[in-house]
């Protein structure tokens, strides 16, 4: 028999005994058949209990009713899930708003309130630039294997796309990555992955990255995209590593024609230039003392048809006079047909004498 259980000795005190040994001091109520009254009862004594066993309120300490009392704990109950539901947002963020499992809304910066058990709601930073790598073994498309790596760095310009348009857009965009590098490194030379190609390669990248992953809409903007240094494999290297120090002295010997030729190149154009203003100095030289002789020869032609014989001599001695002018030394033939007699005039020495004189 448990404790609670009523017990008649016979004597009629057994329910006396029973109220004073009942912990809850709950009182007997007629069934009426359904069970309600005894849940109601349940509920009353669980109240009188909480109001101190003598049926007031803890507030105000009247009587109050089981109704008022239940109310009131489910007032309270709401008021704390309600205070629950109060979030911040900061301002990098936004909040994606769901209710019963449906987008509601976007939430800017700031206090928000949201209602529990019926709402639910995710922040996404939208400045945080974030990156994702694409990097392995690579054929290129004269059939060489290289090693590359690319960073994509991003950032997301629509919350509602990024959380609910895919099921998980980073590892999306990172496949999507891979796809296009692949694609771009399987059209391009090695040589040109290795070296002078690089920029060209990552340009393409880019771009198709870009054609890739809009049609998805992930809410994803591609802020930058970074083709970091590619090399050949391991077990081919050292062949790879000779033949870029190959390519480096070609640019190198390229680099110093170049100088080489910006330095002769000026001298050449300066040279040139003197030569042919020289020439075309002679010319005018050229031109000017035949224009003064045929004005000379103009002038002295009168005089000549006016004495040809003193015009003739008066021009020799003026032609021998400028002649020996220009030469020091002098030899003249004396002698008669039959005899060669050659007389030297020192014509230098002569005219130092007569300027001692």
């Amino acid at each position: 028999m448990s404790w609670n259980e009523p017990s008649d000795h016979g004597d009629g005190r057994g329910r006396d005994d029973h109220d004073k040994r009942d912990p809850w001091q709950r009182e007997r109520r007629p069934d009426n058949g359904n069970g309600s009254d005894n849940g109601f009862a349940f509920i009353s004594d669980f109240w009188k209990k909480l109001s101190g066993g003598n049926g007031g309120s803890p507030f105000d300490r009247k009587r109050t009713s089981p109704v008022t009392g239940i109310c009131l704990i489910l007032g309270v109950a709401v008021l704390g899930i309600a205070a629950t539901g109060f979030y911040t947002v900061r301002e990098a963020e936004r909040a994606v708003v769901l209710s019963l499992g449906k987008f509601d809304r976007v939430e800017e910066p700031g206090l928000h309130w949201y209602c529990p058990f019926l709402q639910s709601y995710k922040t996404v930073d939208i400045q945080m630039v974030r990156s994702t790598r694409s990097k392995g073994s690579m054929l290129t498309q004269d059939e060489n294997v290289v090693n590359v790596e690319m960073e994509v760095q991003y950032r997301v310009d629509n919350p509602v796309n990024y959380l609910y348009r895919v099921v998980n857009p980073d590892d999306s965009l990172n496949q999507a990555t891979d796809s296009a590098l692949r694609y771009v490194i399987g059209h391009t030379s090695m040589d040109d992955v290795l070296t002078n190609g690089r920029e060209r390669v990552r340009q393409s990248t880019r771009e198709l990255l870009g054609n890739i992953i809009s049609p998805y809409n992930m809410g994803i903007t591609v802020v930058d995209v970074n083709f970091l240094p590619a090399r050949a494999p391991d077990e081919v290297k050292a062949a790879f590593d000779d033949a870029i120090a190959a390519q480096e002295d070609e640019q190198r010997f390229k680099r110093e024609a170049v100088a080489y030729k910006n330095e002769v190149l000026p001298k050449a154009e300066g040279k040139v230039r003197r030569i042919v203003e020289e020439a075309e100095g002679y010319q005018r030289e050229v031109v000017a003392k035949a224009h003064g002789d045929v004005a000379r020869f103009e002038k002295i032609l009168p005089e000549y048809l006016k004495s040809p014989e003193i015009t003739k001599r008066r021009i020799y001695l003026e032609t021998m006079e400028e002649v020996y002018a220009k030469n020091p030394k002098v030899i003249i033939n004396t002698g008669s047909k039959g005899a060669q007699q050659l007389m030297y005039l020192p014509l230098d020495q002569l005219m130092k004498q007569g300027g001692r004189e």
